[in-house]
């Protein structure tokens, strides 16, 4: 299955696939969760996504409690990455990141190796991955943060062509 064809369902219950939310667009996927120590993270990705949005950009988030630190409800997640952050990025419903139910975006991604050559199961929150529109990705650990040069780096390569950004 192709990464655009993966079904997700948003924070607020709507049905759609990785394709319809990314458009064409480069993504920086990322697992989060709201009570992580790693949380502050949300501002910086708030940032790269109103900067990088009108060259063909988004980060998506992806909530999971799968390392015990996510909220209860789509409801309060919602709340809290609003009121604490400004996050405007488009969010999926809560999803398993590793095991046998996992999301199938995750089965895909942690095929994916990181910079120390090595693919498996994420290993905490806000692990990170650009994602072109062609479907190249570049992963980065959770304490990579999202402005670090090399993530940078990755977005800027990922970033449509200017005839290719669709509407952005």
């Amino acid at each position: 299955m192709e990464l655009q064809d993966i079904p997700v369902t948003t924070l607020r219950g709507e049905h759609t696939t990785f394709g319809e939310l990314t458009a064409g667009r480069a993504a920086l996927v990322v697992n989060v969760a709201s009570r992580c120590g790693l949380a502050p993270q949300y501002e910086t990705l708030e940032a790269l996504h109103k900067k990088y949005a009108d060259r063909g950009f988004t980060v998506i988030g992806f909530p999971s409690n799968q390392f015990l630190q996510e909220l209860g409800s789509e409801e309060k997640i919602a709340e809290y990455c609003s009121a604490t952050w400004g996050v405007t990025f488009p969010m999926s419903e809560k999803v398993k990141l590793n095991g046998k139910k996992a999301h199938p975006l995750y089965q895909a991604l942690t095929t994916v190796p990181g910079a120390d050559g090595k693919a498996g199961g994420i290993s905490w929150n806000f692990e990170k991955f650009v994602i072109s529109p062609t479907g190249d990705v570049a992963r980065f650990s959770p304490r990579t943060l999202p402005d670090d040069p090399a993530v940078i780096a990755a977005i800027e390569a990922a970033l449509p062509s200017a005839g290719d950004a669709g509407d952005a």
